[in-house]
């Protein structure tokens, strides 16, 4: 693996084992997570830390799985799986189901000095919806 996918696959590792105090090693202060539609969080530098936080303690259970990593450049691209089981309080749905979920996601990491700097990601969120028997999100 080339020294970006390690980055990637490292900082999936340290959300899935839920090593929070690890992930400044993977993902710059100032990373910006431009996917608002879970999490609700800003699209401001730093707010990616406290999205992730959220959802590792909505989802008790599960993680993120590289299936695939392509690097080019300062880019990389993740096909995983993400499994996780609505134990917790939720930003979007905050009564926990108990329900789990598998869905695929592909994410587009940009790095910089070694570190996460942006993520963008693409997500089956009807698939995840349905398995959770959560509400369709209305617009604001």
């Amino acid at each position: 693996m080339d020294a970006n996918k390690q980055v990637v696959d490292g900082f999936f590792r340290a959300v899935t084992e839920r090593r929070i105090g690890d992930w400044g090693d993977y993902m710059a202060a100032d990373a910006i997570d431009h996917n608002k539609i879970i999490f609700g969080e800003e699209d401001e530098p730093g707010a990616a830390f406290e999205g992730f936080r959220q959802q590792l303690e909505a989802f008790g259970e599960g993680g993120i799985f590289p299936q695939q990593l392509v690097a080019e450049g300062d880019t990389v691209v993740a096909r995983v799986l993400v499994r996780g089981t609505h134990t917790g309080y939720h930003p979007r749905m905050p009564e926990p189901t108990g329900r789990s979920c598998e869905v695929e996601q592909i994410w587009i990491l940009t790095l910089r000095d070694g570190r996460i700097s942006e993520i963008r990601a693409v997500s089956d969120r009807l698939g995840m919806f349905l398995q959770l028997g959560w509400d369709w999100p209305k617009a604001d």
